[in-house]
């Protein structure tokens, strides 16, 4: 018998904290308490954190609608929460097979319990880690099929790793893996708000997994190479919004886009 994951309760936890902003139940006193002193502050936190749900939506729901993909790659899933990649790809393709990816026993644990998958298609998780690109790439091959596209996604992931050459490297043999016609859908937290980098700066003081905010160029990079859609790497809120009567989309320092594979 294998030993339960180990959950730390005292040290606030990233996917926790992000969980509380979404209106989840999946979080400690100590989550809160991080979580209320942030937004208390910078009340434009939970915008982003709903922003960075939303787009998640969006784009699974054009690369199943409109691109045509039947396969997705979730790199760095987060906790389980409403409108999940498979929930969304699924409703429009109930063939879709995804896979998530990560490497944290909290989000193993829900995972396991939540992420089930409609009897036509898959839903697969993988304890993996990012940084070991090669093993994770390795399971994913047991679930997906690599000779056909997939849409992978990495939100709000690759900014608790510096912006330096390591990190590009790691996504981009992720990007290379990818068969022609895949795509890349990534969004990260970005310096253009003061209320965000006060965010940063409390949350590197207090969390276990800190924040690097990067540029908006340093965004980009990360689609050097490929067929990046309109409108570009844009606040969240503003990569093809749903018409809606509630008025224009707000801008959030939580900037990311779309990308085909040539």
């Amino acid at each position: 018998m294998t030993d339960a994951p180990l959950i730390d309760s005292t040290v606030p936890h990233s996917a926790r904290v992000l969980n509380y902003w979404l209106g989840g139940k999946d979080h400690y006193p100590v989550d809160r308490g991080l979580g209320e002193q942030i937004k208390e502050s910078s009340p434009e936190i939970v915008r982003l954190a709903r922003a960075d749900r939303d787009f998640l939506v969006r784009t699974v729901t054009y690369l199943a609608k409109e691109a045509g993909i039947r396969q997705f790659l979730d790199i760095g899933t987060g906790l389980p929460t409403a409108n999940n990649t498979h929930e969304v790809a699924q409703r429009i393709a109930p063939e879709s097979k995804v896979v998530y990816a990560d490497n944290d026993p909290l989000v193993l644990t829900h995972a396991r319990a939540l992420l089930t998958s409609s009897p036509e298609g898959s839903t697969h998780y993988l304890d993996a880690d990012l940084v070991e690109a090669e093993a994770l790439l390795a399971q994913a091959r047991e679930h997906l099929d690599f000779s056909q596209p997939i849409g992978m996604t990495i939100m709000g992931t690759l900014g608790h790793f510096p912006a330096d050459d390591a990190t590009y490297a790691i996504a981009r043999t992720y990007v290379d893996a990818l068969p022609s016609g895949s795509y890349l859908a990534l969004c990260d937290s970005t310096d253009t708000s003061p209320q965000i980098v006060e965010a940063a700066r409390q949350w590197n003081a207090e969390a276990s997994a800190p924040i690097h905010l990067r540029t908006v160029a340093e965004l980009e990079r990360f689609f050097d190479g490929m067929e990046l859609l309109e409108p570009g790497v844009v606040s969240v809120p503003f990569w093809r919004p749903e018409t809606t009567d509630l008025g224009r989309p707000v801008e959030v320092a939580q900037y990311g886009g779309v990308a085909r594979k040539p």
